[in-house]
């Protein structure tokens, strides 16, 4: 099988998630375990022998989410209490939430009357996650996750389990990492939308399964010739680049993504874990030293100078901010690194999207005549 056959075989994973869970559960005999977006910890889940999935929403027709989330909320937690309800989570042995907004502070105690078929699992992070009691904190946190996945399971987590389960994720980011270098070196091959659908694959597979056809492509890819890509080459941020149709219009203006900063993407594998200390101390340290994520407290915001580094070292042309309708955290960020961007005179394109957008006519309109700034 060529990497463009496994570049196929990835983005069919994406577009057809319960198909793809079905398809694993099956190969892998686990029980599959759902985690909401953003940092769960699924070191833990794979330790304790369940396959974790990705729930990120999706485009379907809500009317049952309603009961419990004002239409104020984003598509992203509407749309997975929506297939709560309906059932289609009815595989998952449990879910795991993890506490950043106030949306998903409700959902916490929702989901038991919601969806009271599927276990919930919530997971706190501390806002000062950079002193010794916040640090302390996470670790307690992450300990208390694996006492409730060893009930839900009835069986207990080892320590060799843990670590095996610690470096199989940390080849993933680093695998991941050199995948997203590859696909910027290839954009007139790895377009926007098959960069995202490969990435999003991984939420549905088991990593290990996964991690094999990732470094198929990346040594396919480096077995092709370099060419001069005739477009622009942005750096997206936010938290994820869907519908999967706005990227196609990316790609009809030959736009590509040099690289990201989408909570959905890079931020889940950008930030390598310490070599030192326990398990739960190494889990604790990667949140620690997250930079420049909105949902991660910093009392001097890094982001801005971030996205900046990353269009110059990425000889990019402009930011694109994909901003999730009504995200709170994401919009709180917006005027300050707006302003950092506007002072380091790089261009930037500012579009509102929500999962359950219907036409695409207007950011059409507005990514043509953005390019056509940039010519």
């Amino acid at each position: 099988m060529s990497y463009q056959d496994t570049v196929k075989k990835l983005e069919q994973a994406a577009l057809h998630p319960a198909k793809t869970v079905t398809e694993q559960i099956k190969e892998t005999g686990k029980d599959a375990f759902g985690c909401f977006p953003i940092y769960t910890p699924e070191e833990i889940i794979y330790a304790a022998g369940l396959l974790p999935i990705g729930m990120w929403g999706g485009k379907t027709e809500l009317k049952l989410a309603d009961r419990y989330l004002q239409s104020f909320c984003c598509s992203i937690m509407r749309s997975n209490i929506e297939y709560g309800m309906k059932g289609t989570y009815n595989m998952l042995k449990g879910i795991i939430l993890p506490t950043f907004c106030d949306t998903l502070k409700c959902i916490c105690e929702n989901w038991k009357v919601a969806v009271p078929q599927v276990p919930i699992v919530p997971i706190v992070y501390p806002q000062n996650r950079n002193i010794d009691a916040g640090f302390t904190y996470i670790v307690e946190e992450l300990q208390r996750v694996k006492g409730e996945l060893e009930k839900l399971t009835g069986k207990p987590v080892s320590s060799d389990d843990l670590e095996a389960a610690w470096e199989l994720y940390e080849e993933y980011r680093k695998t991941m990492r050199e995948f997203t270098d590859a696909a910027a070196e290839y954009p007139h091959i790895i377009g926007a939308k098959t960069r995202h659908l490969i990435i999003k694959a991984g939420y549905f597979m088991d990593k290990k399964a996964y991690m094999r056809d990732i470094r198929d492509i990346i040594a396919g890819l480096n077995a092709e010739e370099k060419k001069p890509f005739a477009g622009n080459r942005v750096v997206a941020t936010g938290l994820l680049a869907e519908p999967v149709e706005l990227l196609d219009i990316f790609e009809e203006n030959q736009v590509a993504f040099a690289a990201d900063d989408l909570a959905q993407e890079s931020r889940q594998f950008r930030t390598p874990g310490r070599s030192q200390g326990s398990f739960f101390e190494k889990m604790a340290g990667r949140i620690c030293d997250q930079k420049g994520d909105t949902f991660l407290y910093e009392e001097e915001k890094t982001r801005g100078q971030m996205l900046i580094d990353l269009v110059r070292e990425k000889k990019a042309d402009a930011v694109v901010i994909f901003m999730m309708k009504f995200c709170d955290p994401e919009e709180f960020d917006y005027p300050i690194y707006k302003k950092e961007l506007e002072a380091a005179g790089i261009p930037m394109l500012y579009l509102e999207i929500d999962q359950q957008i219907d036409s695409f006519e207007q950011i059409r309109t507005r990514v043509q005549s953005f390019t056509e700034m940039l010519i």
